[in-house]
């Protein structure tokens, strides 16, 4: 068995960004990191711009002025300004070249023809000057940058109609067992509804991956090998979800070992979640998770999910560690780390009731994970604990 730690950093050592880039419409990119840097075509605003609803002024040094012409957003029509002269200006709008300056209406006294302003005009004030968020040529987004809603505004005002972003890996997810059987089907004795595929899809398709293919297996050595070659051939990740244990019905682990699969680690000291198998055949990745439900969804959030997103080329792709205040009391049991389920809220996290590897209930109310190390065995009312937020 490997600690945590290890297991960390055998699965970040061993997991690349994809070479794999596709070329996708800006409105299809959501959530997609960007493959190569991304320079704007055009200058941000292409134009001197109001800022504001006023008027634009010919010159700084007086006080009344003539109005000769009003210019809104959208119009192509250019007025030269001279001294003593103002548009009516609207937000958005083309300031003229000649203009020195636009007031905000509430500023200003309009009678008939003539403007007066209640307060001088400061020069280039209420201005956008062209270029001002960014110039033509200019990098607008980089490399490794996630599209966010943000984002897809950004580059639209720019123009950009499609970028080209690293592809997601397609997953396949494999549920074993002999006991389980769909949702919604009568339950013989001995049986249990399947739900470990459905979760690891629903928490695959939240944090932004789709292509994802499920398969259940029975527990025979055959058909779980010939499964497993199909779709570790056909897809880039595999998640295998129980069968990995030593059991005489388990047969995942002789399987993968049939298939000239590179074991990277099996087993890792911590509670739930110690039969994890992580392995890679040349650029496919396996990872075979823990039957039990919570079991399976806390190797999940731990070490698949950050091998995802830096597959996917994302920055940010490790665990999102905290340190917050315990408001529970909780004594472990063994030498095992231990990942427990709970709620975090106002810079205090609970441990949750119901932390056996079979139960999901706690985890359906869980925001968190409090991690305790090998070394703590008991946390009190008040002590600082790692906590791992959940996406």
């Amino acid at each position: 068995m490997i600690s945590v730690q290890q297991a960390l950093q055998f699965t970040k050592n061993h997991t690349k960004t994809t070479p794999k880039t596709i070329t996708l419409p800006l409105s299809e990119s959501l959530g997609f990191v960007i493959a190569k840097d991304i320079t704007s075509p055009i200058s941000m605003p292409p134009f001197r711009q109001s800022a504001m609803d006023g008027y634009a002024l010919g010159s700084i040094d007086d006080m009344t002025f003539k109005l000769i012409g009003e210019v809104k957003a959208g119009d192509e029509k250019e007025i030269l300004l001279h001294k003593g002269e103002a548009i009516r200006i609207f937000t958005g709008a083309p300031v003229p070249k000649t203009a020195k300056a636009v007031i905000m209406q509430e500023k200003v006294t309009v009678s008939n023809i003539t403007i007066t302003l209640q307060e001088t005009a400061k020069l280039h004030s209420n201005i956008r000057p062209a270029g001002e968020q960014i110039e033509k040529g200019d990098i607008a987004l980089s490399k490794g940058t996630e599209i966010t809603p943000a984002g897809i505004g950004y580059l639209a005002s720019l123009g950009i109609t499609t970028i080209t972003v690293y592809q997601k890996p397609t997953i396949a997810i494999i549920a074993t067992g002999n006991e389980l059987v769909p949702p919604g089907q009568t339950l013989a004795h001995g049986q249990i509804y399947e739900s470990n595929s459905v979760m690891l899809a629903a928490t695959l398709a939240k944090s932004g991956f789709t292509d994802i293919v499920t398969h259940k297996v029975a527990d025979d050595y055959e058909a779980t090998r010939q499964l497993l070659d199909q779709m570790i051939n056909t897809h880039d990740v595999v998640l295998i979800s129980g069968g990995i244990s030593v059991g005489d019905y388990d047969f995942v682990g002789k399987a993968l070992g049939a298939l000239n699969v590179k074991e990277v680690f099996y087993k890792v000291k911590q509670k739930p979640g110690k039969p994890l198998y992580f392995a890679k055949k040349e650029d496919k990745t396996i990872f075979a998770l823990p039957g039990n439900p919570a079991s399976s969804l806390s190797c999940f959030y731990i070490y698949v999910l950050p091998s995802l997103l830096k597959i996917s080329g994302y920055r940010n792709h490790e665990l999102n560690w905290r340190t917050v205040i315990s408001d529970s009391e909780y004594t472990k049991k063994g030498q095992r780390a231990e990942f427990l389920k709970a709620h975090m809220a106002n810079e205090k996290v609970t441990i949750l009731d119901g932390q056996a590897s079979s139960m999901l209930r706690s985890f359906a109310l869980a925001n968190a994970m409090v991690y305790l190390p090998e070394d703590i065995s008991k946390v009190h009312v008040g002590d600082t604990v790692q906590v791992i937020n959940l996406p």
